[in-house]
């Protein structure tokens, strides 16, 4: 593998094999509920702790993402307006994670909808964004962005599309690889200093553009580390931004350890004293909320952490986060996320409650 690559636990071939387990139920129809029809029970196929419903709620919650997506395949209900970037990014990783392609599944028309809406906002310069650029902070829509389109890339069949997808993943790859500080982060704009959430959001997007087999740039990722261990304080946390300091932010840094295993650092000491630091928050209040306005940003990430940590986390966590979410979600199959609005919320929900089925590498141990 090329050095260029920043990714120490990065596989071409781990990733082909992964594809390789998924067409099966991706030729029976596409989405992992395709495994049911072979005449077995939905205990027998269904991962562990993943009940009936929990099936049926994500399907209530992917049926209502397809139902709010617009006709130029953006996000800009439930919450999308300010950011139909970053919203059409989640959403359309919801989808994928349901195992659907643009071809292929129940959804394949909202995955292929929001692979031509993200193309069309991706810019001469790399940023992927809209006219109205996510709010004036277009760094976090063009993390997921990317990481959406770096996922689904080797799903794509039209040629010509194809193509466009490759362009638009490979500027964004040097968009983001250019827009990094002196200190190694990201903030709201291409360049303009750092804070923990983008930059859990670049690297992660990164990640997933590896997988692809793009290149990634090691300095880019090494930087990107070497910043959250300085941002790390002495509870073992991460805190808001390297200059703010204060205490360790919760959310960020549950993310910060999903991006540390991203990036491969399993056993280094930041990654294992911010697992330490997460996990002991969680268990100390077994409760939805965190003590923050970020609950759900908080759990998409901390249960990324904790899969890839392994089971002895996961079980514990999970079934509880799966209840806890199933009792909040509506009527309409929506979850209200955060305050951001039902499109983020039910994005979030989505994909943690299919974690399990394995559909995307990016998320995966």
């Amino acid at each position: 593998m090329s050095a260029t690559v920043g990714f120490q636990d990065a596989s071409r071939r781990a990733f082909l094999r992964r594809c390789a387990a998924a067409a099966p139920a991706l030729a029976a129809g596409g989405g992992w509920l395709a495994g049911t029809v072979a005449g077995l029970s939905a205990e027998e196929v269904l991962p562990k702790h993943v009940t009936p419903e929990t099936i049926r709620a994500v399907l209530k919650g992917l049926d209502y993402l397809a139902s709010q997506q617009a006709d130029d395949g953006s996000w800009i209900t439930g919450g999308g307006q300010m950011y139909p970037v970053a919203m059409t990014g989640l959403a359309g990783t919801a989808l994928l994670a349901h195992g659907d392609t643009p071809t292929r599944g129940k959804y394949s028309k909202s995955v292929q909808g929001a692979v031509e809406y993200l193309v069309r906002c991706a810019t001469p310069s790399g940023l992927i964004t809209g006219p109205g650029e996510d709010g004036g902070i277009p760094m976090h829509g063009h993390g997921f962005a990317l990481m959406f389109l770096a996922s689904v890339y080797g799903m794509i069949t039209k040629e010509a599309l194809r193509q466009q997808v490759q362009a638009a993943v490979r500027k964004a790859v040097a968009l983001t690889s250019q827009g990094q500080s002196g200190a190694g982060g990201w903030t709201y704009t291409p360049g303009g200093g750092d804070e923990g959430s983008v930059t859990v959001t670049q690297v992660q997007a990164l990640r997933a553009a590896q997988n692809a087999g793009f290149l990634v740039p090691a300095a880019v990722i090494e930087e990107a580390v070497r910043y959250l261990d300085k941002c790390r304080t002495p509870e073992g946390g991460i805190q808001y931004s390297l200059a703010s300091g204060g205490g360790p932010r919760l959310p960020i840094s549950a993310a910060a350890v999903a991006t540390l295993y991203n990036a491969g650092r399993f056993d280094g000491p930041i990654a294992t004293d911010c697992l330490k630091y997460v996990w002991d928050q969680f268990r100390n209040n077994e409760g939805w909320s965190k003590g923050g306005a970020h609950d759900y940003y908080a759990h998409l990430y901390a249960s990324q952490g904790f899969y890839m940590a392994g089971d002895s986390y996961w079980d514990e966590y999970f079934p509880k986060a799966r209840d806890q979410l199933l009792a909040q979600q509506q009527p309409d199959g929506s979850w209200n996320g955060d305050g951001i609005g039902q499109v983020f919320g039910t994005s979030v929900a989505a994909i943690i409650l299919q974690l399990p089925f394995k559909f995307l590498p990016v998320f995966q141990r």
